[in-house]
């Protein structure tokens, strides 16, 4: 499947829409982690643990999605957009939002 976060991709045709389709994921702010992390795993200003649980979220995120347009008979997925919220009480979960246009190239 291709997934693009442009309207187009060069090089195909889009013969067919088939709608828009979506992936979520939310993860929960872990306490030891929060701790550890400004303890150790700042480097260089950049926090390895949170970044491997975005890029996770991320993957997750784009895998329903891509499910979804498989499950519609789409071979590809145009306009993507990733969207990052912290939602819950104080903020203490993570949101990522994927969405796209499931399309037959």
């Amino acid at each position: 499947m291709i997934l693009s976060t442009t309207p187009t991709i060069e090089g195909y045709t889009i013969r067919e829409y088939r709608g828009v389709v979506t992936g979520e994921t939310i993860i929960g702010a872990n306490v030891i982690k929060d701790f550890f992390a400004g303890i150790r795993d700042i480097v260089g200003g950049r926090a390895g643990s949170y970044e491997k649980v975005l890029r996770d979220a991320r993957d997750s995120s784009m895998q329903e999605m891509m499910q979804q347009a498989q499950a519609m008979g789409a071979n590809a997925v145009v306009g993507i957009d990733i969207d990052y919220e912290t939602i819950g009480a104080n903020g203490s979960m993570l949101m990522v939002a994927v969405s796209g246009t499931a399309v037959v190239i």
